[in-house]
């Protein structure tokens, strides 16, 4: 394959990837639950760049989908989910396994998203006026901030299973298959 057409394929699997991502990150406005599950996927969908076209092309496409994802995606909460966690941990994913040390891989991946979700929502409480929708909790209210962080990081554990395994079922299986490359 050529340069200049290894660079055209390149750049065609960069806008599939992110008009896919876009698109999922767009029916977030539509689906019940969307707001969560989609920006989950639509991080997934960058998984065949890192593969393809490597780490950098990847975090291109993170950061045009997460831009436009800001302006035009009904929902800014689940915007703001992929743009603090979704859209580039499948892409620090694959270098989080690289770590040995098993314990420091499972404590960096907790760090990264419980980091990641407690600045996503400090954002949409402080910055967007979300404040009041704790209150609206009663008594509640003081501890579902806390109650929704335990089950975040219990979908987490599903969701780094379900990464890994996109992975290597793209590696070893897709690819072979049906792109005719070696895994």
């Amino acid at each position: 394959m050529s340069r200049s057409s290894a660079k055209s394929t390149q750049v065609a699997l960069g806008g599939l990837a992110s008009a896919l991502s876009l698109l999922l990150m767009f029916l977030t406005g539509m689906i019940p639950f969307g707001d969560y599950a989609l920006p989950a996927f639509a991080g997934v969908v960058l998984l065949a760049n890192v593969v393809e076209n490597g780490r950098k092309t990847a975090v291109l496409v993170y950061v045009a989908v997460s831009l436009l994802a800001l302006f035009v995606v009904p929902s800014k909460e689940a915007a703001l989910l992929f743009v603090f966690f979704f859209g580039y941990y499948p892409i620090l994913q694959t270098l989080l396994t690289q770590i040995r040390v098993r314990l420091l891989r499972v404590a960096a991946k907790f760090a990264i998203f419980n980091g990641a979700v407690i600045a996503a929502y400090w954002v949409i409480i402080n910055l967007m006026g979300v404040a009041d929708v704790l209150d609206e909790f009663g008594p509640f209210g003081q501890y579902s901030a806390l109650a929704l962080l335990v089950l975040g990081n219990v979908f987490f554990v599903v969701y780094d299973n379900m990464v890994t395994n996109l992975y290597g079922a793209y590696i070893h299986w897709f690819r072979p298959r049906f792109l005719r490359r070696a895994g």
